[in-house]
């Protein structure tokens, strides 16, 4: 017999880097030192294996690893979920979850565009979602509408199905759209199923019509400052707003040179960390991209001593 899903804490969700040794490995001093800057500057979970931290360019045994790695480091201080569902085979991705959720992390992420091809409908994803839940009974699961290969948005229909499983605890929302971001808040009302928001601009209003939170690129910017946002939107509402609108100018980060940019940023906030990327080669990330980090990460001081303080 299944289980409900455990619930989730309501903020900020970072999609967590995964750092390189100059030889192309997966720098495991590197990621505890992020795991505790993330903790540190206020996150309330982490999003393990996702499309910021590689998942498609790591093989299934590091996915593995670093999901493993990732919960064993935060365990006690903040919940972890992973993906690393990305596989075109169904029997692969049954592989995929059963071995990186026995990692012990607290949910499986289940990317959207994986459980039904482009031209196939929603009871073709709602068949495979319900044999992978006949499959796993004591697995909690959440939900990534990650962009690639192709973008697949969920429904406010299949919402309110996937909440009334009651297995799913979390959700990348990634329409970029506030009308299907309430709409999916208010199918899932009732079950277990928490709608965090990936886009920047919308995190005051999601927070406003029920929604939990962040979970996107720029929380390995600005954490604190997300986690501010999410943890007092109600209770300051003239400084959440303020917060927002510096918060939504920043999505211009959110660019070609994220995956380094990132890096560099987190070298200027003292962690050991390279520039290697797999997805992205650091030459191209030229002096004048640094500068613009550089004075970035100035002008979010700024704010969090400014208005924060």
């Amino acid at each position: 017999m299944s289980v409900k899903a455990k619930e989730v804490p309501n903020g900020v969700w970072p999609v967590m880097l995964t750092p390189y040794t100059k030889d192309n490995e997966v720098d495991y001093n590197a990621l505890e030192q992020l795991i505790d800057w993330y903790i540190k500057n206020g996150v309330h979970g982490l999003f393990a294996v996702c499309q910021s931290s590689d998942m498609v360019q790591l093989s299934l045994a590091e996915r593995i690893e670093v999901a493993r790695f990732v919960k064993e480091k935060a365990a006690g201080r903040v919940p972890v979920v992973a993906s690393g569902h990305v596989s075109e085979s169904f029997q692969q991705q049954l592989e995929e979850i059963k071995q990186i959720s026995a990692t012990g992390v607290d949910a499986f992420v289940l990317v959207t565009n994986r459980l039904a091809q482009e031209h196939e409908d929603d009871e073709v994803w709602k068949a495979n979602a319900e044999k992978i839940l006949a499959q796993f009974p004591d697995v909690d699961f959440g939900l990534y509408e990650c962009p690639n290969p192709y973008h697949r948005l969920m429904s406010p229909e299949l919402m309110k199905w996937c909440g009334e499983t009651g297995r799913f605890g979390f959700m990348k929302e990634c329409s970029n759209n506030i009308e299907q971001i309430k709409a999916k808040i208010k199918a899932a009302e009732g079950t277990p199923l928490k709608v965090f928001v990936a886009n920047n601009p919308h995190v005051l209003e999601t927070m406003q019509a029920g929604g939990a939170g962040y979970s996107g690129m720029l929380a390995t910017f600005q954490p604190n400052l997300y986690s501010w946002l999410t943890d007092n939107w109600d209770k300051e509402p003239e400084k959440a707003e303020l917060i927002q609108n510096y918060l939504g100018a920043s999505c211009l980060f959110e660019g070609r040179h994220y995956h380094i940019a990132t890096r560099y940023y987190l070298q200027l906030e003292g962690l050991d960390i390279t520039l290697k990327a797999r997805t992205k080669k650091a030459s191209d990330f030229k002096v004048t991209h640094e500068r613009e980090v550089e004075q970035y990460r100035k002008f979010n001081q700024y704010v969090t001593q400014t208005i924060l303080n």
